[in-house]
């Protein structure tokens, strides 16, 4: 007896899995622990072993397609056999209770005149159709959709299995699609510039002359040809109104230009200079008024006025006469971009992590004499260039695995304590910041850091982080020491309990011995996720930072 098979839940956070290959098709003999195909998880791609001996007779997902868990995604059992049955008992089974068999009948009653009138087209088998669907894939952990920087084929092109068929601009970086499928570009569905969502169909690829139209058409759902059918009746209810609302405008008072077609800039203008634009005549399409109409404008003289008004006037004026201050005029401008990926990417999970998790600031000012010092003769013998962020890096490692509180996460139902230090640096690039991860930081010495944070800045400013490199941090710096910033606070970077703003150094005055001489500060102020810190441990932490990196020689033991 045919069997369904069901997307399974491969891990504890999984609600849906992305069926990323086929191992088998239609048609093909399977074995008890044969993988049947790759399921994409939310934390990695994973083989899917057949439980069961038989045949392969329904493949329910395309490649690429996103299933609930627990939704059917085949069926097996003995060659020939209906797999039909297997579907619709478990259609059945899953359908809502509570409908009443009596309302069936009517239901069926009316809504076969509608079946009548608009026979349904027979089902296609859509893995018999000679076509693979190419969908946005999932880039990065928090990807949700990609834009299409650049087609690197056009419709009709001939494609290898290898190709790279369009540059994909995800929230961390640029990155290639591939298809992994050889024939013909049979469609193209986002342009260049255009963004998709994560599982959007974004290409097609298949045998040449191939009907793609069952394809495109299979992810609709719910579409109803109502709203086509309605927008004749509404462009035939609103044309009326408009012309109404025309011979109102040609039938207004003389006096009121409210409705005299002008540009707001124009408008102004005349507002200012005291110009009814109903005499003012319009240079631009369809007689707009626009600023030139109104500044050339030279108006026509009026009626005298009666003798008795004037001879009123003229002593009023002679008493008083009126400051008149010079028109400024201006334009008012702006320039708008579209948002990237990395922007609303930072945008949706700083407001999380800000609004979610109860931040606190401790500051704390450091003496970075000896650090200077140091500094200064490691950097006569060492084969690379030591920056204070590498100096601050090594400090933050070293405190870590003294204070493990600070190098924990939020997780909701439990607090993750970290025994490594893997240390997230933020690094600013045009569109925003990017956090490559240093691993392991505590274990590596000041070369092999100062070595490793040039190459992660390099490559983000190049886009060619890969996401792996970009996850995984158990604590986050964000220095901008180098812009001058005398003191800031930074947002989590969660799932992260804290992070660290590492200000300039400052030469201020300080007391040393009691006396006052000049002196080389920093300022570091750490935020933390109050649910997993407390004021005090915070406190303990940036003694120990201060501790290190005013005695920089412990770094080196």
């Amino acid at each position: 007896m045919a069997e369904v098979v069901k997307m399974p839940k491969m891990s504890d956070t999984m609600t849906e899995g992305v069926v990323a290959k086929w191992h088998k098709k239609v048609g093909d003999k399977v074995k008890s622990g044969d993988v049947l195909a790759e399921i994409e998880t939310d934390k990695a791609t994973m083989d899917f072993e057949s439980y069961q001996d038989g045949t392969l007779l329904y493949i329910g997902v395309q490649e690429g397609s996103a299933v609930p868990v627990d939704q059917v995604i085949a069926v097996l059992g003995k060659e020939g056999e209906d797999y039909k049955t297997a579907l619709n008992a478990e259609s059945t089974v899953a359908a809502p209770s509570g409908s009443s068999s009596e309302s069936a009948p009517a239901a069926t009653k009316e809504t076969a005149p509608a079946t009548a009138a608009a026979p349904s087209a027979p089902a296609v088998d859509l893995s018999s159709i000679p076509a693979t669907v190419i969908r946005m894939p999932l880039l990065s952990d928090t990807m949700t959709e990609g834009t299409i920087e650049k087609w690197n084929f056009k419709v009709g092109d001939k494609v290898k299995a290898d190709d790279s068929l369009a540059d994909v601009a995800t929230d961390k970086a640029t990155m290639e699609v591939v298809g992994y499928e050889a024939g013909t570009l049979l469609y193209i569905g986002v342009k260049e510039g255009e963004a998709a969502q994560v599982n959007d169909i974004i290409a097609i690829v298949g045998k040449e002359g191939t009907d793609i139209t069952p394809l495109l058409n299979a992810p609709a759902a719910g579409s109803s040809s109502s709203s086509s059918e309605s927008t004749p009746a509404a462009t035939q209810e609103t044309a009326p109104a408009t012309a109404t609302a025309t011979e109102s405008d040609s039938t207004g008072s003389p006096e009121d230009d409210s409705r005299v077609k002008a540009s707001p800039l124009a408008r102004k203008i005349a507002k200012d200079k005291g110009i009814n634009l109903n005499d003012v005549k319009g240079s631009a399409e369809g007689g707009r008024i626009v600023k030139k109409d109104v500044e050339e404008y030279t108006p026509s003289a009026k009626p005298a006025a009666a003798p008795a008004e004037s001879a009123s006037a003229a002593p009023a004026a002679k008493a008083a006469a009126p400051i008149t201050l010079p028109t400024v005029l201006g334009e008012e401008k702006f320039t708008e971009r579209p948002v990237t990926q990395m922007r609303k990417t930072i945008g949706k999970r700083l407001s999380e992590s800000l609004f979610t998790a109860p931040h606190f600031y401790v500051t704390m000012s450091i003496d970075m004499d000896a650090a200077i010092a140091a500094r200064g003769k490691i950097n006569e013998v060492a084969p690379v260039k030591i920056s204070f962020n590498d100096f601050v890096v090594k400090a933050c490692a070293v405190a870590l695995k003294q204070h493990p509180a600070i190098n924990s996460a939020w997780l909701g139902d439990k607090i993750r304590t970290n025994e490594h230090v893997s240390i997230g640096v933020a690094v600013a690039v045009d569109e925003g910041l990017l956090v490559p991860v240093i691993k392991f930081a505590d274990s590596k010495s000041l070369s092999h850091l100062s070595v490793e944070v040039k190459e992660f800045a390099k490559k983000a400013k190049d886009k060619k982080l890969q996401p792996a490199e970009m996850e995984g941090s158990t604590f986050t710096i964000s220095n901008l020491g180098m812009f001058g910033v005398d003191e800031f606070t930074a947002i989590i970077n969660t799932p992260n309990a804290a992070i660290l703003a590492v200000s300039g150094i400052q030469q201020v005055p300080v007391v040393k011995n009691g006396a006052v001489v000049p002196g080389n500060v920093m300022k570091v102020t750490l935020s933390s996720d109050h649910r997993v810190i407390d004021g005090a441990s915070a406190a303990a932490f940036l003694g120990t930072l201060k501790s290190l990196l005013e005695e920089p020689v412990r770094l080196l033991i």
